[in-house]
């Protein structure tokens, strides 16, 4: 994906007498000339002033160079060298985030990015398009009834499954959802369980004694605007993706998208040779790239399966030091329920500020392009062996749209029940836009479980 001056002069009369008869003798000593005024004092005062002015804009372009300079000498040092503060010593940036001590106390390893496993199965769920309201019992999942469901059980559900705001639940009728639910198990908490986990509160039921089960909506996630460079995008606006951000580090290197208020979901070959958090930082809520009130990151974590010679598992999170403000220009994007199932050619949106074709130039305006899933089975057939179940393609087979260098970690949304839901994060592809050549992405239902660990285990 590639964005007179006026000047008037006022003259005078001659300051000379003129007899009023030219034939008039006038004698030689009554003819008197005017004293003339002195102007070099006041000439070389003018002179005085203008010097002093050419010195003071020499003075402040010299100083602009020498700030510039500085700037960029700094910059250059920081993307070559780490500085060690306690032992006031420089050493490769390659030896920083490696393992070993190369600084006192260790210094140089203390603000890295992680890996995290995530030792079993989280325990709560939203599944199909309804979202509705599955639990683990360490054996199997069960869809939870609305018997004996209160307020507190829905705050309390919401708060496991991470952002939450005003959360709310609706009942929906067991003969309306896809069949695979139809017939459960199916789950029901107990009375007076409202403030305990969920997945702990719940008993098995071989049928709902309602005759419906609960869906949730958690959060005002997924509020962007109207349905509707990327290479062959169009310009956007913040406001129409606000969970859009860009992941900065010594300028714009990646994409990301916000679920909450302070944690982002992005690609984790983003961070390969970039694993020290202070040089991270996080734009949100601009349309136009900017490197000013951008946010600091005290977490990065990568996929624990990660294999960066194949792209799989291609999934990292950041952590923001502090909450950001959501408002219209920051708002988190859904996370898919399970299951959500995209119907072949299904329209979806990939945004960022990528390049804008193949080896040409970023965009400094955020760019937007309508695309459509790629089924498995066409997808396996370009890319064979290549393509893992974490993985997803999206595009034009005819070319000339696509996500790009820069777009990485960014954002494919779908539009559903209302919402926008992140179902895919920007990883790789056979160059940009090219026929027979989609994008491919990391598969976001495929990881869930993983996304939602991360949240539950680092608050």
């Amino acid at each position: 994906m590639g964005k007179s001056q006026t000047s008037r002069e006022t003259q005078g009369p001659a300051d000379i007498e003129i007899p009023l008869n030219p034939s008039m003798q006038i004698p030689q000593e009554v003819v008197s000339n005017k004293p003339m005024t002195n102007s070099t004092p006041q000439r070389q005062k003018v002179l005085k002033t203008k010097k002093i002015l050419i010195w003071i804009v020499i003075a402040v372009v010299i100083l602009a160079i020498l700030v510039t300079a500085g700037f960029l000498i700094k910059m250059l040092i920081e993307s070559h060298y780490y500085y060690c503060t306690r032992s006031a010593k420089f050493i490769p940036i390659a030896q920083s985030c490696d393992g070993n001590f190369d600084c006192v106390d260790g210094e140089d390893e203390a603000y890295c990015l992680s890996e995290f496993k995530a030792n079993g199965t989280f325990p709560v769920r939203l599944v199909s398009d309804e979202h509705v309201l599955q639990v683990f019992n360490g054996k199997t999942w069960g869809t939870v009834c609305t018997d004996d469901w209160s307020t507190q059980h829905t705050e309390t559900a919401c708060k496991q499954l991470g952002y939450t705001k005003s959360p709310t639940s609706k009942d929906v009728y067991v003969s309306s959802l896809p069949s695979p639910l139809k017939t459960g198990p199916f789950m029901a908490v107990r009375s007076e369980s409202g403030s305990t986990p969920v997945h702990q509160a719940t008993v098995e039921r071989s049928v709902c004694r309602t005759g419906s089960v609960v869906s949730l909506k958690c959060s005002d996630c997924g509020e962007g605007g109207n349905v509707e460079r990327i290479v062959g995008g169009v310009d956007a606006r913040i406001e129409d993706y606000p969970w859009q951000v860009s992941l900065q580090n010594g300028g714009h290197r990646c994409g990301g998208s916000l679920v909450s208020s302070r944690w982002i979901v992005t690609a984790a070959h983003c961070f390969s040779g970039n694993k020290e958090l202070s040089r991270w930082t996080v734009m949100a809520g601009e349309t136009y790239m900017t490197s000013s009130g951008l946010s600091s990151v005290d977490k990065i974590i990568i996929h624990d399966e990660y294999d960066e010679g194949r792209n799989d598992y291609d999934l990292a999170m950041m952590r923001l030091s502090r909450p950001i403000s959501v408002g219209g220009k920051r708002k988190p994007v859904c996370l898919p329920p399970k299951y959500l199932l995209l119907p072949d050619k299904a329209p979806v949106v990939v945004s960022g500020w990528g390049l804008l074709r193949e080896n040409g130039k970023t965009s400094n305006v955020l760019q937007k392009a309508n695309i459509e899933m790629i089924n498995r089975n066409t997808c396996s057939s370009i890319y064979g062996t290549s393509l893992s179940q974490r993985m997803i393609c999206a595009g034009n087979l005819k070319g000339g749209v696509d996500s790009c260098q820069g777009d990485s970690g960014g954002p494919l949304v779908y539009f559903s029940s209302s919402k926008w839901h992140l179902v895919g994060v920007v990883s790789w592809g056979d160059g940009c836009a090219r026929e027979n050549r989609p994008g491919v992405y990391s598969n976001v239902d495929d990881m869930l479980n993983w996304i939602y660990t991360v949240i539950e285990k680092n608050p």
